[in-house]
């Protein structure tokens, strides 16, 4: 013990100390750390400490027992050159040279050499000096400029060793690692397809991505640091920014359209979105602009003629091509079985990938997909989290556009996807809901499932097929098909067992359910309600929704189907709004007769108890179906139409092509299972399923598409004539009887409604005659339309 000398003793005790250390458990760090970033999660690794002394000091041995206490990884070297080397093999977040002896080595030559490396660019490099007296204390810009953070005034004291490397991490490391991470949101922003703009809080630009580059013409140099106002997007961009800053000055975001012009001068016609960036004190620090072109159907058709030159097979899978303005169709490249029909479905689960329904959050979603593949494993989780939040929310809704100025079009989407323009003048329509019509007990009683006339028995015989003719129905129940057909799919899915209820009294709300219906309509009365609770039926019974649903709700779906138009007036949502009527006043202009037919509904279910089939339901199980019906009654409103077929494709329809690609069999792989029985997930599909019931008509057999088509038309006809008559705006002026162009409507609706929410559903549930119905029906349209045929059907010979 005497022997030993007090630098040796010392160096003893440090390393029992640190030894210590290890064993106490508050003084362990984790190897890996979790950083939250905003709204990422980051995964920090362990530190790397790369200490640089020419020779063994008290002060190297203060750093390396500091090191050993944090839990840091640390490695010396001796020299500039196994410094320089080091850190290159092991990329350390912090470095302390040495700087206290010049005659070792040059610490600011070594300095700069890190800093002319690339890994050194969120590197934090630490000078250790002298101590110098207040009277020589020198400048620390000679450091600052060598490429130091900061400086070490030298102190051996192994807890102020240990405290300087602690601050450290906290401090310098924390916000270097930070840094660090917006690398990978630079990455997405730089091969987004939409223009962003960022600038300060006073309008001056400091980033643009390449897209804003390319579409505005301007090179990123000509943009950055320059204001707002001075460069030439809007003739009225001081007025547009007062306009926009009125909005975000409270920090809500502003989205809207308007003209731009490039630096060609060239319009464009761009929606925009504006969002503020809080900082410091909560002061808006920075304005993010994303905007993209109103219209790029050009681009699309051009991508699709490239994909049909490259392979024959494009020929053979674009058979859509004709009624898909502007879509892409793309080939298969794979198939997971020889038959015809499995290589159909790939090829039709292919085809969502390309869809023209396409949202900015379905962009969104698909540049962070492409963000994802060469990211590292903590951003590629984080943004995981991003697509979960993004499937789970309402951001689904396109911004609506039509395909090439196609007046059909037009007035389909003004007519079924508005809720109608303002009144322009002082006539009001007043609407009234109808009386309710009640339960009569002399006409129900002969009805039962058992003692069904053979007629309609026989009819009704081949109800599970989809060739089933509901208008063969209707002609042999005198126009009330819908409590015969009714009680036969009931009893086959048990709705009574399930609902507690006896047949007498399912027999009495079916009845009471179809008097409300007005046989007055030429399309939305009962036989369109039964064909509606038909094609559900149908739908049920695909292998993957079996899969996907629950009892409530298969049981949620029938009801839903025969409920969800009744007292339909004839008239849309567009017409109620401009008349005035008192449906639209009590639901606030907003999604009126889905509302109406829902509430309907279960008003005349609950107030008498003869027809009341949820009376003996748990009050829990009866608040969960109820829900259910409700929801599917609302999502026929045509407003959400893309949003709920957006939401389907992304939600469902790519996960399961990414597993079906990955795994080869797709009912073998859990991975399946969560995407389809996940509670969101199944809300969507019995959306989607209720959505291509109510509309399936174009999918039907071609003699019931063509007295569909006769029906709506005669409806639309009625309501255009009614509107010319009480003086309201004619919101579908191409359904006038004396002009009207029936194939070039229905051409219309299937191109702008139908083929891609189909194409969906197909790939889904597998339904090639319902495709091939489509593709026959089209071609028999397209071939009166070629004729300048403007009738359902050719003149006879």
């Amino acid at each position: 013990m005497a022997g030993e000398t007090l630098k040796a003793m010392e160096w003893k005790k440090v390393k029992s100390l640190g030894n210590l250390s290890r064993h106490n458990g508050p003084l362990n760090k984790a190897a890996v750390t979790e950083v939250q970033f905003g709204p990422m999660r980051l995964h920090q690794d362990q530190l790397q400490v790369l200490l640089v002394f020419a020779k063994e000091d008290s002060q190297s041995n203060g750093f390396c027992w500091a090191c050993e206490k944090a839990g840091f990884k640390y490695n010396i070297a001796r020299t500039p050159e196994t410094a320089l080397e080091s850190f290159l093999d092991k990329h350390h977040q912090i470095i302390i040279i040495d700087h206290r002896n010049s005659r070792n080595f040059d610490a600011e030559a070594l300095c700069r050499s890190i800093r002319a490396t690339k890994p050194s660019e969120n590197v934090v490099v630490i000078a250790v000096v002298r101590r110098q007296s207040d009277r020589d204390e020198a400048s620390i810009m000679p450091l600052i400029c060598a490429g130091f953070t900061r400086r070490y005034v030298e102190n051996p004291n192994i807890m102020t060793c240990y405290n300087e490397l602690i601050q450290l991490e906290y401090g310098e490391v924390l916000a270097q690692f930070k840094l660090r991470a917006c690398n990978s949101l630079f990455t997405t922003l730089e091969k987004s397809q939409e223009a962003i703009e960022i600038t300060s809080e006073d309008h001056i630009i400091q980033y643009v991505n390449p897209t804003f580059e390319s579409m505005m013409g301007y090179q990123k140099d000509e943009l950055v640091g320059k204001d707002l106002t001075e460069v030439p997007i809007n003739e009225k961009k001081s007025d547009f920014l007062d306009t926009i800053n009125s909005c975000i000055k409270t920090g809500k975001e502003w989205e809207g359209v308007y003209y731009t012009k490039n630096k060609h001068g060239d319009n464009i016609h761009q929606n925009v979105k504006v969002i503020p960036v809080f900082g410091h004190r909560g002061k808006i620090r920075h304005y993010v602009s994303i905007s993209r072109p109103c219209n790029d159907n050009n681009k699309v058709e051009k991508q699709c003629e490239r994909v049909q030159a490259e392979s024959q097979t494009d020929i053979q899978t674009c058979r859509h091509k004709d009624r898909r303005k502007g879509s892409l169709d793309v080939r298969s490249t794979t198939s997971r079985g020889s038959d015809g029909s499995s290589q159909r479905r790939h090829s039709s689960m292919a085809r969502i990938h390309s869809m023209t329904i396409e949202a900015p959050i379905t962009k969104v979603i698909n540049i962070i997909n492409a963000a994802q593949e060469n990211s590292p494993m903590p951003v590629a989780e984080a943004l995981d989290r991003v697509l979960e939040i993004l499937r789970t929310t309402e951001l689904y809704s396109p911004q609506l556009g039509t395909k090439d100025e196609d007046p059909h079009t037009n007035d389909l989407v003004g007519g079924l996807m508005t809720d109608g323009l303002r009144r322009l003048s002082g006539n009001e329509y007043i609407f009234s809901a109808k009386q309710v019509h009640p339960v009569s007990g002399h006409l129900i009683s002969s009805l039962s499932l058992t003692d069904i006339p053979p007629r309609i028995a026989q009819v009704m015989d081949n109800e599970e097929d989809w060739e089933f003719d509901i208008f063969e129905l209707e002609a042999a129940t005198h126009k009330r098909p819908l409590v015969y057909l009714g009680l036969k799919i009931f009893a086959r899915f048990g709705v009574c067992s399930f609902l507690n209820c006896s047949e007498a009294t399912l027999r009495s709300w079916l009845h009471v359910i179809e008097s409300n219906y007005h046989s007055s309509n030429a399309y939305h009365n009962s036989t369109h309600s039964a064909d509606v609770l038909h094609a559900t039926a149908y739908f049920l019974c695909k292998e993957r929704v079996k899969q996907s649903l629950d009892p409530i709700d298969e049981v949620a779906a029938l009801i839903a189907a025969t409920v969800h138009d009744v007292d339909h007036p004839g008239r849309t949502n567009s017409f109620l709004c401009n008349a005035g009527s008192e449906l639209a006043i009590l639901y606030n202009d907003t999604a009126v007769l889905e509302s109406h037919h829902a509430a309907l509904a279960f008003q005349i279910t609950t107030r008498d108890d003869k027809c009341n089939i949820f009376k003996n339901m748990e009050r829990n199980e009866y608040r969960t179906l109820r829900q259910a019906i409700i929801d599917m009654v609302l999502a026929t409103e045509m407003t959400k139409h893309f949003e709920h077929v957006n939401k389907f494709v992304n939600s469902i329809n790519k996960p399961l092509a990414a597993v079906e690609e990955t795994v080869g069999s797709i009912g073998e792989d859990d991975s399946v299972k969560n995407v389809l029985t996940s509670p969101e997930n199944r809300i969507l599909i019995k959306r989607m399923l209720i959505k291509c019931a109510d509309i399936s008509n174009p999918c039907r057999a071609l003699q019931q598409c063509i007295e569909w088509a006769g029906r709506i038309s005669e409806e639309y006809f009625a309501q255009t004539d009614e509107e010319k008559r009480q003086g309201l705006p004619v919101v579908m002026p191409v359904f006038d009887r004396h002009t009207c162009s029936i194939p070039k409507s229905q051409i219309s609706f299937v191109d702008y409604f139908i083929t891609d929410m189909f194409d969906a559903w197909d790939a889904f549930a597998d339904l090639p005659n319902l495709m091939q119905h489509l593709d026959n029906n089209f071609k028999y349209w397209k071939g009166l339309d070629e004729k300048q045929l403007k009738t359902l059907r050719p003149p006879t010979e």
